[in-house]
Protein backbone atom coordinates (compact mmCIF):
# COMPACT_ATOMS: atom_id res chain seq x y z
CA UNK A 1 0.00 0.00 0.00
CA UNK A 2 2.84 2.38 0.78
CA UNK A 3 4.26 1.88 -2.73
CA UNK A 4 0.91 2.75 -4.31
CA UNK A 5 0.50 5.74 -2.00
CA UNK A 6 3.96 7.04 -2.93
CA UNK A 7 3.21 6.47 -6.63
CA UNK A 8 -0.09 8.36 -6.59
CA UNK A 9 1.51 11.19 -4.60
CA UNK A 10 3.39 12.30 -7.75
CA UNK A 11 0.29 12.23 -9.98
CA UNK A 12 -1.51 15.57 -10.02
CA UNK A 13 -3.76 17.69 -12.23
CA UNK A 14 -0.84 18.48 -14.51
CA UNK A 15 -0.50 14.76 -15.24
CA UNK A 16 -4.22 14.52 -16.03
CA UNK A 17 -4.18 17.60 -18.28
CA UNK A 18 -1.18 16.44 -20.33
CA UNK A 19 -2.70 12.96 -20.68
CA UNK A 20 -6.04 14.36 -21.82
CA UNK A 21 -4.27 16.70 -24.25
CA UNK A 22 -2.28 13.77 -25.69
CA UNK A 23 -5.43 11.66 -26.20
CA UNK A 24 -7.40 14.57 -27.70
CA UNK A 25 -4.54 15.52 -30.07
CA UNK A 26 -4.23 11.89 -31.18
CA UNK A 27 -7.96 11.73 -31.91
CA UNK A 28 -7.91 14.98 -33.91
CA UNK A 29 -4.88 13.90 -35.95
CA UNK A 30 -6.56 10.54 -36.66
CA UNK A 31 -9.73 12.25 -37.86
CA UNK A 32 -7.76 14.66 -40.07
CA UNK A 33 -5.44 11.96 -41.40
CA UNK A 34 -2.34 13.66 -39.98
CA UNK A 35 -0.06 10.67 -39.47
CA UNK A 36 3.73 10.51 -39.34
CA UNK A 37 6.38 8.08 -38.10
CA UNK A 38 8.38 10.41 -35.85
CA UNK A 39 11.62 9.09 -34.29
CA UNK A 40 10.93 8.37 -30.62
CA UNK A 41 14.55 9.22 -29.80
CA UNK A 42 13.47 12.86 -29.94
CA UNK A 43 11.47 12.32 -26.74
CA UNK A 44 14.56 11.13 -24.92
CA UNK A 45 16.69 13.97 -26.26
CA UNK A 46 14.19 16.81 -25.79
CA UNK A 47 12.38 15.76 -22.61
CA UNK A 48 13.72 12.73 -20.74
CA UNK A 49 17.40 13.66 -20.60
CA UNK A 50 16.87 17.18 -19.14
CA UNK A 51 14.37 15.88 -16.57
CA UNK A 52 16.62 13.02 -15.43
CA UNK A 53 19.59 15.39 -15.17
CA UNK A 54 17.50 17.74 -13.01
CA UNK A 55 16.37 14.84 -10.80
CA UNK A 56 19.99 13.78 -10.21
CA UNK A 57 21.00 17.36 -9.34
CA UNK A 58 18.03 17.84 -6.99
CA UNK A 59 18.64 14.51 -5.25
CA UNK A 60 22.30 15.38 -4.73
CA UNK A 61 21.22 18.66 -3.09
CA UNK A 62 18.86 16.73 -0.79
CA UNK A 63 21.67 14.39 0.29
CA UNK A 64 23.89 17.39 1.04
CA UNK A 65 21.06 18.88 3.15
CA UNK A 66 20.84 15.68 5.19
CA UNK A 67 24.58 15.78 5.88
CA UNK A 68 24.52 19.45 6.90
CA UNK A 69 21.44 19.03 9.10
CA UNK A 70 22.97 16.00 10.79
CA UNK A 71 26.15 17.94 11.57
CA UNK A 72 24.14 20.90 12.84
CA UNK A 73 22.13 18.74 15.26
CA UNK A 74 25.21 16.86 16.50
CA UNK A 75 27.13 20.07 17.27
CA UNK A 76 24.07 21.56 19.00
CA UNK A 77 23.89 18.56 21.33
CA UNK A 78 27.66 18.80 21.89
CA UNK A 79 27.15 22.42 22.97
CA UNK A 80 24.48 21.32 25.41
CA UNK A 81 26.73 18.60 26.90
CA UNK A 82 29.54 21.12 27.30
CA UNK A 83 27.27 23.51 29.20
CA UNK A 84 25.94 20.65 31.32
CA UNK A 85 29.23 18.95 32.22
CA UNK A 86 32.07 21.45 31.96
CA UNK A 87 30.94 24.18 34.33
CA UNK A 88 32.42 23.78 37.85
CA UNK A 89 30.04 23.27 40.77
CA UNK A 90 29.19 26.10 43.06
CA UNK A 91 26.08 27.94 44.26
CA UNK A 92 23.79 26.59 41.55
CA UNK A 93 25.95 28.00 38.73
CA UNK A 94 26.25 24.66 36.91
CA UNK A 95 22.49 24.09 37.07
CA UNK A 96 21.83 27.54 35.63
CA UNK A 97 24.13 26.85 32.65
CA UNK A 98 22.49 23.47 32.14
CA UNK A 99 18.96 24.90 32.08
CA UNK A 100 19.95 27.80 29.83
CA UNK A 101 21.70 25.58 27.27
CA UNK A 102 18.79 23.13 27.15
CA UNK A 103 16.37 25.95 26.31
CA UNK A 104 18.78 27.40 23.75
CA UNK A 105 19.13 24.08 21.90
CA UNK A 106 15.35 23.70 21.77
CA UNK A 107 14.93 27.28 20.55
CA UNK A 108 17.63 26.77 17.93
CA UNK A 109 16.00 23.66 16.44
CA UNK A 110 12.57 25.32 16.52
CA UNK A 111 13.95 28.45 14.81
CA UNK A 112 15.70 26.44 12.09
CA UNK A 113 12.57 24.36 11.45
CA UNK A 114 10.47 27.52 11.16
CA UNK A 115 12.96 29.20 8.82
CA UNK A 116 13.10 26.34 6.32
CA UNK A 117 9.40 25.45 6.29
CA UNK A 118 7.52 28.75 6.49
CA UNK A 119 6.76 30.59 3.25
CA UNK A 120 8.32 30.84 -0.19
CA UNK A 121 11.90 32.04 -0.03
CA UNK A 122 11.52 32.12 3.76
CA UNK A 123 11.43 35.33 5.75
CA UNK A 124 14.06 37.71 7.07
CA UNK A 125 12.40 37.50 10.48
CA UNK A 126 12.96 33.74 10.73
CA UNK A 127 16.55 34.20 9.52
CA UNK A 128 17.20 36.80 12.24
CA UNK A 129 15.59 34.55 14.84
CA UNK A 130 18.12 31.78 14.07
CA UNK A 131 21.03 34.20 14.45
CA UNK A 132 19.53 35.61 17.63
CA UNK A 133 19.74 32.15 19.24
CA UNK A 134 23.32 31.78 17.95
CA UNK A 135 24.20 35.12 19.51
CA UNK A 136 22.78 34.06 22.87
CA UNK A 137 24.87 30.90 22.71
CA UNK A 138 27.96 33.05 22.19
CA UNK A 139 27.05 35.17 25.21
CA UNK A 140 26.55 31.96 27.19
CA UNK A 141 30.13 30.95 26.35
CA UNK A 142 31.38 34.12 28.00
CA UNK A 143 29.30 33.27 31.07
CA UNK A 144 30.99 29.86 31.14
CA UNK A 145 34.38 31.57 31.01
CA UNK A 146 33.43 33.69 34.03
CA UNK A 147 32.27 30.53 35.83
CA UNK A 148 35.76 29.05 35.58
CA UNK A 149 35.78 26.99 32.37
CA UNK A 150 39.35 27.06 30.95
CA UNK A 151 39.99 29.20 27.83
CA UNK A 152 41.01 26.20 25.69
CA UNK A 153 37.60 24.58 26.28
CA UNK A 154 35.80 27.85 25.58
CA UNK A 155 37.67 27.87 22.28
CA UNK A 156 36.50 24.32 21.58
CA UNK A 157 32.80 25.03 22.15
CA UNK A 158 33.13 28.22 20.09
CA UNK A 159 34.24 25.94 17.25
CA UNK A 160 31.06 23.88 17.78
CA UNK A 161 29.02 27.05 17.38
CA UNK A 162 31.01 28.01 14.28
CA UNK A 163 30.27 24.62 12.69
CA UNK A 164 26.56 25.07 13.41
CA UNK A 165 26.68 28.44 11.63
CA UNK A 166 28.50 26.94 8.64
CA UNK A 167 26.02 24.07 8.27
CA UNK A 168 23.06 26.44 8.60
CA UNK A 169 24.41 28.75 5.89
CA UNK A 170 25.07 25.80 3.56
CA UNK A 171 21.48 24.64 4.05
CA UNK A 172 20.25 28.18 3.45
CA UNK A 173 22.20 28.42 0.20
CA UNK A 174 20.58 25.18 -0.99
CA UNK A 175 17.21 26.72 -0.14
CA UNK A 176 17.90 29.94 -2.05
CA UNK A 177 19.72 28.56 -5.13
CA UNK A 178 18.04 25.80 -7.13
CA UNK A 179 18.92 23.67 -10.16
CA UNK A 180 19.37 25.71 -13.40
CA UNK A 181 16.23 27.75 -14.07
CA UNK A 182 16.80 27.78 -17.82
CA UNK A 183 16.96 23.97 -17.92
CA UNK A 184 13.77 23.67 -15.89
CA UNK A 185 11.99 26.16 -18.19
CA UNK A 186 13.20 24.24 -21.25
CA UNK A 187 11.89 20.96 -19.82
CA UNK A 188 8.54 22.51 -18.92
CA UNK A 189 7.97 23.95 -22.41
CA UNK A 190 8.83 20.74 -24.27
CA UNK A 191 6.91 18.58 -21.78
CA UNK A 192 3.70 20.53 -22.45
CA UNK A 193 4.33 20.70 -26.22
CA UNK A 194 5.02 16.96 -26.42
CA UNK A 195 1.34 15.78 -26.71
CA UNK A 196 0.76 18.01 -29.74
CA UNK A 197 4.10 17.42 -31.45
CA UNK A 198 3.85 13.62 -31.17
CA UNK A 199 0.10 13.33 -31.79
CA UNK A 200 0.68 12.42 -35.51
CA UNK A 201 2.93 9.56 -34.36
CA UNK A 202 0.30 8.22 -31.96
CA UNK A 203 -2.31 8.50 -34.74
CA UNK A 204 0.07 6.58 -37.03
CA UNK A 205 0.31 3.74 -34.46
CA UNK A 206 -3.50 3.55 -34.26
CA UNK A 207 -3.76 3.37 -38.04
CA UNK A 208 -0.87 0.95 -38.52
CA UNK A 209 -1.61 -1.59 -35.75
CA UNK A 210 -4.82 -1.30 -33.72
CA UNK A 211 -6.95 1.77 -32.87
CA UNK A 212 -6.34 1.47 -29.12
CA UNK A 213 -2.57 1.17 -29.48
CA UNK A 214 -1.96 4.83 -30.30
CA UNK A 215 -4.08 6.05 -27.40
CA UNK A 216 -2.44 3.59 -24.99
CA UNK A 217 1.05 4.74 -25.99
CA UNK A 218 -0.01 8.40 -25.68
CA UNK A 219 -1.31 7.79 -22.14
CA UNK A 220 1.80 5.84 -21.06
CA UNK A 221 4.22 8.44 -22.46
CA UNK A 222 2.28 11.25 -20.76
CA UNK A 223 2.19 9.48 -17.39
CA UNK A 224 5.89 8.62 -17.46
CA UNK A 225 7.16 12.05 -18.53
CA UNK A 226 4.93 14.17 -16.30
CA UNK A 227 5.54 11.88 -13.31
CA UNK A 228 9.30 12.27 -13.78
CA UNK A 229 8.83 16.03 -13.90
CA UNK A 230 6.75 15.94 -10.69
CA UNK A 231 9.45 13.91 -8.94
CA UNK A 232 11.97 16.56 -9.88
CA UNK A 233 9.67 19.31 -8.57
CA UNK A 234 9.22 17.49 -5.26
CA UNK A 235 12.99 17.13 -4.83
CA UNK A 236 13.70 20.71 -5.91
CA UNK A 237 12.84 22.12 -2.48
CA UNK A 238 13.88 19.49 0.09
CA UNK A 239 12.42 21.57 2.96
CA UNK A 240 8.82 22.27 1.90
CA UNK A 241 7.45 19.03 3.45
CA UNK A 242 5.38 18.27 0.33
CA UNK A 243 7.23 15.37 -1.27
CA UNK A 244 7.79 11.98 0.35
CA UNK A 245 11.59 12.42 0.18
CA UNK A 246 11.82 15.82 1.89
CA UNK A 247 14.20 16.43 4.78
CA UNK A 248 12.24 15.94 8.00
CA UNK A 249 12.94 19.03 10.10
CA UNK A 250 10.37 18.57 12.87
CA UNK A 251 12.73 16.87 15.33
CA UNK A 252 12.42 19.24 18.30
CA UNK A 253 10.58 16.67 20.45
CA UNK A 254 13.32 14.10 19.89
CA UNK A 255 15.99 16.50 21.11
CA UNK A 256 13.99 17.55 24.15
CA UNK A 257 14.43 13.97 25.30
CA UNK A 258 18.16 14.02 24.45
CA UNK A 259 18.81 17.21 26.43
CA UNK A 260 18.43 15.74 29.91
CA UNK A 261 20.38 15.93 33.17
CA UNK A 262 23.41 13.72 33.63
CA UNK A 263 22.58 9.99 33.63
CA UNK A 264 23.99 7.86 36.46
CA UNK A 265 27.25 6.04 35.79
CA UNK A 266 27.57 2.29 36.31
CA UNK A 267 30.48 1.39 38.58
CA UNK A 268 31.78 -2.01 39.77
CA UNK A 269 29.68 -3.69 42.45
CA UNK A 270 26.35 -2.75 40.91
CA UNK A 271 26.39 0.72 42.46
CA UNK A 272 25.40 3.75 40.42
CA UNK A 273 26.41 7.31 40.96
CA UNK A 274 26.12 10.61 39.18
CA UNK A 275 29.03 11.71 37.01
CA UNK A 276 31.27 14.05 38.99
CA UNK A 277 31.09 17.74 38.24
CA UNK A 278 34.19 19.84 37.90
CA UNK A 279 35.29 21.67 40.98
CA UNK A 280 35.65 25.44 40.92
CA UNK A 281 39.06 26.74 39.94
CA UNK A 282 41.02 27.91 43.00
CA UNK A 283 41.19 31.63 43.52
CA UNK A 284 44.61 33.17 42.75
CA UNK A 285 46.79 33.78 45.80
CA UNK A 286 47.05 37.38 46.91
CA UNK A 287 50.45 38.99 46.76
CA UNK A 288 51.99 40.02 50.05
Amino acid sequence: MKVLRDFFSVIDMHTVLVTVLAVASTYICGRLGLEAEIPTALIGLAVVFPIVFSIQAAYRRREECLAYFGGLKAHAVALYYAHRDWVPEGKGVAEAHHDRSRLLVQELIDAITLHFTEGEGRSKQSFRRVYDVMSRFSVSHEAMREAGVPPNEISRISQYLSKILIDFEKMNNILMYRTPLSLRAYSYVFLNAFPIVFAPYFAYLSSEYYPAVGYLVAVVYSLVLVTLDNIQEDLEDPFDQIGTDDVKLDVADDYREVCTPQPPLDVPGGVTKTAPKRKPAPAPAEEA
